[in-house]
């Protein structure tokens, strides 16, 4: 504790930088370049949520169901059997989501990694998984960014919970349309069929734990979900550092695609 007192001293003498999102004075030796306030604000997602893609429930008499489910997993309509993310995508975590993204900050990708493996051991043999895989970018975007920012997050989750990581098994297929700002609609069809298995990897009856830094409509845990399953997974279970609450309902032209505390170039779900 001495010497953990001293070296924050040291680095708010020497790197007296600002925190990328409140913007005062870091005071600490982290490494990670956002205050301690502003990573304990950020708005984990609470009970209840829906118990297959985690979806929080606007009315807490909904999450009084026995089984409760939102009306699509009321229908079975993910490929993936269950979803968890960390907190509300919002400005402050939009911001620190795009330092991994971009700027590829390791310390902050391994404090979200801690933030998932606490979701894992919280919810216990339901989330018994074989494999971490993490959600790739298509090989285009991935030799321009030079890495994959849920490979970035899935890397050290894998190490925390003792799983083997296969960040090669997904490949996506289709590179995601240019323009920044995708409609539901487009979403989806960005996504659907954009994700395969490679040639020869073995998942016949593997428990796959699926790694993505935002979930915003579920399209791309969906699509991956379904190649995992054609190639023979027997669960695929999501996480994500982030989700978008709500999301807007037939967005007309020139409406914002996102739902609420969101904003333009942020929950692009993994171009």
């Amino acid at each position: 504790m001495i010497l953990k007192g001293a070296l924050d001293a040291l680095a708010s003498v020497l790197f007296p930088g600002p925190c990328r999102i409140c913007g005062r004075t870091l005071t600490n030796a982290s490494r990670i370049p956002i205050c301690e306030a502003c990573l304990a604000a950020f708005e984990r997602i609470a009970e209840p949520v829906c118990l297959c893609c985690g979806r929080p429930f606007v009315s807490a008499v909904a999450g009084q169901a026995i089984q409760p489910r939102c009306r699509l997993c009321r229908v079975s309509f993910y490929a993936f059997d269950m979803a968890r993310s960390f907190a509300v995508y919002d400005d402050a975590l939009s911001e620190a989501i795009l330092l991994v993204k971009y700027e590829e900050v390791t310390r902050l990708s391994e404090w979200f990694a801690e933030r998932l493996a606490e979701i894992v051991v919280r919810d216990g043999a339901e989330w018994r998984a074989d494999l971490v895989v993490p959600v790739p970018l298509h090989p285009e975007r991935q030799r321009e960014r030079g890495y994959n920012q849920a490979e970035l997050i899935a890397r050290p989750l894998a190490k925390r919970l003792n799983l083997r990581l296969d960040p090669r098994l997904l490949v996506r297929t289709k590179p995601r349309p240019p323009q920044l700002v995708l409609s539901r609609s487009e979403h989806w069809k960005s996504v659907r069929g954009a994700y395969a298995t490679r040639e020869g990897r073995q998942v016949d009856n593997v428990r796959v734990l699926l790694v993505d830094d935002v979930l915003t409509t579920g399209a791309t845990l969906d699509a991956c979900a379904r190649a995992l399953k054609k190639a023979g997974a027997a669960v695929v279970l999501g996480l994500t550092v982030a989700r978008v609450r709500s999301w807007s309902v037939a967005p007309g032209p020139g409406m914002k695609a996102f739902g609420a505390g969101s904003k333009p170039g942020g929950p692009d779900e993994h171009p």
